[in-house]
């Protein structure tokens, strides 16, 4: 088995990504801290064309070089916005018609591989701060929340693996034949 060269791979250009049908789901970047963690969750959307990336509050914005390590180019196809506060954010989504999700560990949280995607309907996947988490008010105000099942000794998963973990399950669900 030969592995492949990136001129191989047949990946869209930046204008071609930017005019393709999007995955129904948008991304909330609620006080994220880390600027690695910003350029990966960039680059997870790029990977399943996520329609836009919402960064709020202390969470940094491009261009920064320390996004931009990690997000490989991925912040000048996937659309972004900075909004100051992200509750306000939560209930424009709402209203837009998304079925805001939180990802946390909380009382009465839905767990990620239990969780039913509907293809007719649109995702606001919430990620939180690295140690605070999704603020107590925006889990609140959310449609749902998501909790991704863990075995071993450890209390969380990084952010930036968690969008990975989260954004593939969706995707793989809205995209099943």
């Amino acid at each position: 088995m030969r592995k492949l060269k990136n001129d191989e791979l047949e990946r869209l250009n930046i204008e071609e990504f930017k005019g393709a049908q999007k995955t129904p789901i948008v991304i909330v970047l609620d006080n994220i801290r880390s600027l690695n963690n910003i350029g990966s969750v960039f680059r997870t959307s790029d990977a399943f064309l996520i329609e836009k990336i919402y960064l709020c509050g202390i969470t940094a914005q491009p261009p920064h070089k320390d996004i931009q390590k990690t997000a490989l180019g991925a912040t000048d196809s996937v659309a972004w916005q900075y909004v100051e506060e992200t509750l306000p954010l939560v209930q424009q989504l709402q209203q837009d018609g998304y079925t805001v999700l939180a990802v946390e560990q909380a009382e009465n949280a839905t767990f990620l591989n239990d969780f039913k995607v509907q293809a007719s309907k649109k995702y606001a996947l919430i990620f939180g701060n690295e140690v605070k988490g999704v603020a107590q008010d925006v889990v609140t105000a959310s449609d749902v929340v998501l909790e991704i099942p863990q075995y071993g000794t450890k209390h969380s998963l990084n952010i930036s693996v968690s969008a990975g973990v989260v954004v593939w399950d969706l995707w793989s669900k809205l995209n099943q034949k």
